[in-house]
């Protein structure tokens, strides 16, 4: 059986690994919203920007495999064996949410889109982004739009 999509990657993390992330989005969640609003927005930006770990593996994937192929074509056919051992972790990566780089670059920090996700509710629920949504509009008009009109 093949694990959720968006919890794959951190199944399978070591749990110590695991927590030092969320303990370091937590810290960040705190020092952001007790630095204000200006902070907070710039923490926002800097999260835009934040590889995932989806986004590392792709990179880091493309590199070898390109790499691989280069060698292959120009030093030596054995070389084509990178790419496709690349390709096959790839597909582990895609089935299992595991490959041998996951466990590297987890312990480098880099987060799921989740956990990125995470850090950045927190801080506009801090700055009160969400307050503002749900006070925009009374119970009754929220319960009674529709989807369709929601939009328009």
């Amino acid at each position: 059986m093949l694990p959720d999509t968006t919890s794959r990657v951190e199944q399978n993390t070591a749990k110590t690994v695991n927590e030092r992330i969320w303990r370091k989005t937590e810290c960040n969640i705190q020092l952001y919203s007790k630095a204000g609003p200006e902070a907070i927005d710039m923490r926002l930006k800097q999260l835009d920007r934040e590889w995932d770990i989806e986004r590392a593996i792709e990179a880091n994937a493309a590199s070898f495999s390109l790499f691989g192929l280069g060698m292959g074509a120009f030093v030596n056919k054995k070389w084509y064996l990178l790419s496709a051992g690349v390709a096959g972790f790839l597909l582990q990566h895609a089935l299992q949410g595991w490959c041998p780089p996951v466990a590297l670059f987890r312990r480098m920090g880099v987060r799921t889109m989740h956990e990125i996700n995470h850090e950045r509710s927190m801080l506009k629920a801090s700055r009160g982004d969400y307050q503002t949504m749900q006070s925009s509009l009374p119970a009754t008009e929220i319960l009674e739009t529709s989807p369709s009109q929601a939009v328009a």
